[in-house]
Formats: C-alpha cells, sequence, structure tokens
C-alpha cells in the first residue's frame, strides 16, 4: 500500500497541527520567515502619546503612526516595533 505524502499525518507535517515545524520536507529557516518584513523589530523613539493606545514615534525612516497597547512606553522611551506594534519597550535607537 502507498501512502500520498501530501495527506499522509504520518509523512506530511503540515496535515497535523502539532507536528514540529522544524522537520519534513525543508529545514531552510528562509521557508519560516514573514515574507512582508523578514520578522524585523525596529527601535523607534516615542515622540507623542495617542488616544486608544497608539503613538506617534521617530524612526530611521521618521515619523510614524504605531501602536503602543501591549507595552507601557511613553515619550522619550526607545521600542521595537514589529509590523507597526511596538513589541517591547528598550533597545538601542542608532
Amino acid at each position: 500500500m502507498t501512502t500520498d505524502p501530501t495527506t499522509d499525518p504520518t509523512t506530511d507535517p503540515t496535515a497535523d497541527p502539532t507536528a514540529d515545524p522544524t522537520t519534513g520536507p525543508t529545514t531552510d529557516p528562509r521557508d519560516r520567515v514573514c515574507v512582508t518584513c523578514s520578522d524585523l523589530a525596529l527601535p523607534m523613539r516615542v515622540v507623542e502619546l495617542l488616544p486608544d493606545g497608539m503613538a506617534i514615534a521617530e524612526g530611521d525612516a521618521g515619523p510614524e503612526e504605531i501602536s503602543v497597547a501591549l507595552v507601557d512606553a511613553g515619550p522619550g522611551d526607545v521600542v521595537l516595533v514589529h509590523a507597526g506594534e511596538a513589541i517591547v519597550v528598550g533597545g538601542g535607537c542608532g
């Protein structure tokens, strides 16, 4: 009996939600990064807090509006921003 590797959960890690994502047809780490942003978190300095958990922050590309809803940040703090969301307070602003 032959098994179809695309539907057999013993050979296809995507068929089993509990499968180890580091095993399977490829172990190349480039296959596991965000294709939009490459999993980068960029340092930005909070300039002004806005309503509803938002803030204006200054980074290398200039000022932009970000969410600070997940962190306790205020003006002057450096936050690491991933996909428009501050995920941690701290980190160098170069």
